[in-house]
């Protein structure tokens, strides 16, 4: 284990935390905020701790592998959290350290789950800084250092590999830098694109920031306490199309400049589209009757579609009292998520056609036990270790969940708020159901199950192994 490159680079975790926190403390000073300062002190600390594991002493072995890639990648996701969580604990903004925590590490792996009963009561400073965790945390914040900052070489890829969503990550370049680059460019555009459309829509510019950042990182956070609901339906449709367009593979841009569409619109992105009208369709007449009329109903079960496939969490209006038939759809989409590679979360899609190929390949073979049969995804077939990774992720996510809804089980609530909280949490969703519906917040939970959930936020954002292996000694030995 190379202690000292691990060291190295939570240093660099930290100096770049503090220059993330230049944004809210540039909000506080327009706005005359006291928690400027606070900003200030705590990036202070971050650069003081960046400068002292980065300068005093250079690592000379450079050279990284998996394990070192995993560890790095889960520290520095819990110390970006721990540190980032200070303005709001110090502020006295959020007085308890657990629930400042809470906050923080729901920004920062997108999650939008909140123990905020009123966000408006936040100054306009941490209300910034909550929607720009969201951004820093979507494309990942290994992955933006490594666009700027020469880390390790070659094995670079270690650490995108731990950080990137998806049973399989690739380069779409040679280099790993040049890569990271080209992913935080692609990013960077769409959020400014949707932030000008925003604007056009009547938003003032903080509110056309704050929602830009949060649709981008599939966040969900709001600076008012009915999310989007408060805002027209141009916007409604702005915020549908950018929550469905971070949820597609960033690769598929890159293909798309590079004039491949046929790569572009390869079978996980059909799959996706296809189950989100599909779900659309029939939420739509399911509410109907309801929600006056075809038009608003098509339009509120479009929001809440993308919504949660996209696992942002934004709502436009409470789907928690919607027909059974929807609210099943609507859990059923937590767990099946975005596309691999994009900000979104959950199990994601091409999981889900690799499972499905291979229960199909399972019984073809229980009739013709001597068939081979190679298991392919868009005309090229799928290694085994591909296919063995996803099985065993599987089994490691319901180990987590069950153990996880035992846990919080023992707050005493009902079955379908501890259900969906953990869904909403692994799956970095943000709102469930019943106590943890859209017009709800994560407040009431104990303090240690609000660490447990805290933990499912952060595996749920790192597809889970880099948090387990934590816990495995014999990572730790040299």
């Amino acid at each position: 284990m190379n202690y000292r490159m691990i060291t190295y680079i939570l240093g660099w975790i930290l100096i770049f935390e503090a220059i993330f926190m230049a944004v809210p403390a540039v909000t506080a000073i327009c706005y005359g905020e006291s928690a400027v300062w606070w900003f200030l002190a705590t990036a202070a600390v971050c650069v003081g701790i960046g400068l002292m594991l980065t300068k005093i002493k250079k690592p000379e072995n450079k050279k990284l592998y998996s394990r070192e890639g995993f560890v790095i990648v889960s520290l520095s996701w819990i110390v970006l959290s721990v540190f980032g969580a200070l303005p709001f604990f110090l502020s006295g903004e959020i007085p308890s350290f657990v629930d400042a925590l809470f906050e923080t590490v729901s920004g920062f792996t997108t999650t939008g789950a909140s123990i905020l009963g009123d966000v408006e009561k936040l100054s306009k400073s941490m209300l910034m800084w909550r929607s720009f965790t969201h951004w820093v945390g979507g494309m990942g914040v290994l992955v933006f250092i490594m666009a700027f900052v020469h880390l390790s070489g070659a094995q670079n890829m270690h650490i995108m590999k731990a950080e990137s969503p998806g049973p399989s990550v690739s380069k779409l370049v040679p280099r790993v830098k040049t890569t990271a680059l080209l992913l935080y460019s692609i990013y960077f555009v769409l959020t400014l694109a949707e932030f000008i459309l925003l604007l056009a829509g009547g938003m003032t510019p903080f509110e056309a920031l704050n929602t830009a950042f949060a649709t981008a990182g599939t966040g969900g956070f709001g600076i008012y306490n009915t999310s989007i609901g408060g805002f027209s339906a141009f916007i409604q449709v702005v915020i549908i199309v950018f929550m469905l367009l971070f949820s597609v593979n960033f690769n598929s841009y890159y293909f798309i400049i590079k004039g491949k569409f046929k790569e572009a619109l390869n079978t996980e992105v059909c799959v996706f589209f296809g189950i989100v009208a599909v779900s659309v369709l029939i939420i739509t007449f399911n509410i109907m009757s309801t929600s006056g009329g075809f038009g608003n109903a098509l339009l509120n079960s479009s929001f809440a579609v993308s919504s949660i496939i996209s696992t942002t969490g934004f709502s436009t209006a409470d789907f928690d009292l919607w027909p059974e038939l929807s609210r099943t759809i609507l859990v059923l989409l937590m767990f099946i998520g975005a596309c691999a590679g994009s900000t979104g979360g959950g199990i994601k899609v091409s999981r889900i056609i690799i499972l499905f190929k291979s229960l199909g390949r399972e019984l073809l073979m229980m009739i013709h036990p001597k068939l081979v049969k190679k298991l392919k995804i868009d005309a090229r077939p799928v290694d085994n270790e591909t296919v063995r990774s996803v099985s065993v992720y599987l089994v490691a996510y319901v180990l987590l969940f069950t153990a996880s809804l035992i846990i919080i089980s023992f707050d005493n609530h009902d079955l379908i708020t501890n259900f969906t909280a953990v869904a909403a949490t692994v799956n970095n969703i943000g709102p469930g159901l019943e106590m943890v519906g859209p017009t709800a917040n994560f407040a009431f939970f104990s303090g240690f199950s609000k660490i447990v959930l805290i933990f499912d936020m952060l595996a749920g954002r790192l597809e889970l192994f880099p948090m387990l292996l934590l816990f495995t000694p014999s990572i730790w030995k040299k």
